[in-house]
């Protein structure tokens, strides 16, 4: 059976975020995650910026080079059958034709998508100037528009992830950003760091375009996201943390205690892992 193009797979992306269901999106660092999410029946993948710079060594933050962080893009791309699409932060480039480029590099990894956040480098209490990146998201779109592939910009903006300026003007300070994002061109409206099921509403109200919500501990079920009409659910680095968590239990339980449940109770097969990888 021949294997689904690029073009195909991008429009099967797009498509996810105009379903009757949310895109519940998980998000991988590795081959073998992607592989995992893949054999569980999700539909598309996302990568975690957080996941990859941490598994290579570094901080999260755009600290990542933007070639090992396409490596890695490139690799859980040509391992899985389904959508990719990246997360490359603030795009790595100050001026709009750099973000095209990374966009451009991006589609070449094999990728149908990218998030581009409205942060400044090291200085997460900032955000972009709002004519500026709007640019950079135009940049993208004739990128992408150039290369043939209906690629799917998430325009982010972390007015509420950053706690910037007074609580009770982040809502509509969000609002509109991202329906600037929107106007721009951006297919998706990404708003980080909020959880209570009112300002969901509000933001799905009052943004005209898909919705993206980052699920953390204490978010609303994926079941009540679809009701508020959330169109896509991500799960960032949580569970790259969450296997570091573990693997952090199972070294305190086999150097004070000197046993191995945590490692080997539910833990998949050498088999099973080997055939995630033959294909």
């Amino acid at each position: 059976m021949a294997r689904t193009t690029q073009a195909e797979l991008a429009g099967q992306f797009l498509a996810l975020h105009h379903g009757r269901k949310t895109l519940v999106l998980p998000n991988a660092w590795d081959v073998a995650s992607a592989r995992i999410f893949e054999e569980a029946g999700f539909p598309a993948i996302g990568t975690t910026s957080a996941g990859i710079a941490n598994a290579l060594g570094y901080p999260d933050g755009q600290k990542i080079s933007r070639s090992e962080m396409l490596a890695v893009v490139h690799r859980i791309a040509a391992a899985v059958g389904i959508p990719v699409t990246a997360d490359m932060e603030a795009g790595y480039g100050a001026k709009p034709k750099e973000v095209a480029e990374t966009a451009r590099e991006v589609i070449e990894a094999g990728a149908v998508g990218m998030n581009l956040e409205d942060t400044i480098d090291d200085r997460q209490d900032l955000l972009a100037d709002l004519s500026l990146q709007k640019e950079k998201i135009r940049a993208v779109i004739e990128s992408s528009a150039r290369a043939g592939v209906a690629f799917v910009l998430n325009a982010r903006t972390d007015v509420f992830l950053a706690s910037i300026g007074a609580a009770e003007t982040r809502l509509a300070r969000t609002i509109e950003r991202l329906n600037a994002y929107r106007d721009a061109g951006a297919h998706c409206l990404f708003a980080p760091g909020v959880k209570d099921k009112e300002t969901i509403a509000q933001l799905v109200n009052g943004v005209h375009g898909p919705l993206n919500i980052l699920a953390t501990a204490g978010s609303p079920l994926v079941a009540e996201l679809e009701k508020s009409g959330v169109a896509r659910v991500s799960v960032g680095s949580g569970p790259m943390r969450a296997t570091l968590g573990l693997i952090g239990r199972m070294a305190r339980q086999l150097r004070e205690e000197g046993s191995f449940t945590l490692m080997t109770d539910g833990a998949m097969t050498y088999a099973d892992a080997n055939r995630l990888f033959t294909r």
